[in-house]
């Protein structure tokens, strides 16, 4: 599995009773899991699902920025 430079947060989700984790560079791209474990792995194979089908469909493909500041 590629290792790709997308910043992602994990936190929990007490109405959903799991562990969910976002990418913010990459739209719409996020998944849970029950453990942070769970979710990190979950999450790998979402950004490489996200990656794959943005080529496909020629998308603009986000450059990682590391870290984000949010306000």
């Amino acid at each position: 599995m590629n290792d790709y430079k997308y910043e992602i947060i994990i936190y929990w989700s007490a109405e959903d009773d799991a562990f969910i984790a976002e990418v913010p560079e990459l739209a719409g791209c996020m998944a849970d899991g029950a453990s942070y474990e769970d979710a990190m792995k979950n999450v790998r194979e979402v950004i490489n699902d996200w990656l794959e089908t943005a080529k496909m469909e020629n998308r603009v493909i986000p450059i990682p920025k590391g870290k984000l500041i949010f306000a």
